[in-house]
């Protein structure tokens, strides 16, 4: 039982991610821009009624397991505080010194985008 439930979470938050090339490629061509000084989110809207989220971390940031920490640190924080309000997609792309960033200067940001 606590195997299939742990399925389901995994299952549960897999759906809310943007995955493909032509979904990035999309938003950032239709979508709406927001910045702060380490981040930028894209926005454009969804026909489902759901969020999607995509992160996007450039090469420039640091080796592989930079990347990862910041990219599950971004995850985490849209996860636990429910950013997403309304149902559109979005695309998180991060900025040279936000591997810098300590976890909650890293959610103020977020929360700024978000708001």
């Amino acid at each position: 039982m606590e195997e299939r439930n742990s399925l389901l979470k995994t299952k549960e938050r897999e759906d809310h991610r943007l995955k493909k090339n032509k979904h990035f490629s999309y938003i950032y061509r239709k979508g709406k821009r927001k910045n702060t000084k380490n981040l930028t989110l894209f926005t454009a809207p969804s026909r489902y009624r759901t969020f999607k989220v995509g992160i996007s971390v450039n090469k420039k940031i640091g080796k592989a397991n930079v990347r990862n920490k910041l990219k599950r640190r971004i995850r985490e924080i849209v996860r636990i505080d429910n950013l997403p309000k309304e149902y559109n997609n979005y695309i998180i792309l991060t900025r040279e010194g936000s591997q810098e960033l300590s976890f909650d200067g890293l959610r103020a940001q977020l929360k700024e985008l978000f708001s």
